[in-house]
């Protein structure tokens, strides 16, 4: 059981948008929510990728570049047996709500014409989407991806 990897994977995707909500209410400043914002969106998507992806479900994923210069994407899964149900509920649950929360923020920022934000919701979406999408992938095809990789060492 990873019950601090299950709090961090939930902490920085909900202080996110927790502060993009109620920024407003506390600073006037434009420049210091834009930044915290992007930060706390910064640790979501490094804590996902590279601890409670692994930890929770067993999946991760990276950039590997050859020698040739070739950008080469590996896609991992292996079993999980420390990790329970719930944990793995919880880890899909806030990789699939979060982008679509992000989502929701892109249309309501748009309509509202609040475009300085507007880069702010296009980066949260990027960074969310990213991890959907490599994880997605990891879950499909990582079997595969595995034995490759370690058939190459």
């Amino acid at each position: 059981r990873h019950p601090l990897a299950t709090f961090f994977h939930l902490f920085f995707r909900v202080s996110a948008i927790v502060t993009y909500l109620f920024c407003d209410w506390f600073s006037n400043s434009f420049v210091a929510c834009f930044v915290t914002i992007l930060l706390l969106l910064s640790f979501d998507f490094w804590s996902v990728k590279n601890v409670t992806g692994r930890l929770l479900v067993g999946l991760r994923w990276w950039n590997q570049i050859d020698e040739d210069g070739k950008s080469h994407w590996v896609f991992e899964a292996k079993r999980v047996t420390a990790s329970t149900e719930a944990e793995a509920r919880i880890f899909w649950l806030g990789l699939i709500i979060c982008p679509v929360i992000w989502t929701v923020f892109f249309f309501s920022t748009l309509f509202s014409l609040k475009l300085k934000w507007l880069a702010l919701v296009i980066a949260g979406i990027s960074l969310q989407t990213a991890n959907l999408y490599g994880y997605i992938h990891c879950k499909l095809g990582g079997q595969k991806s595995i034995s490759r990789v370690t058939s190459r060492f």
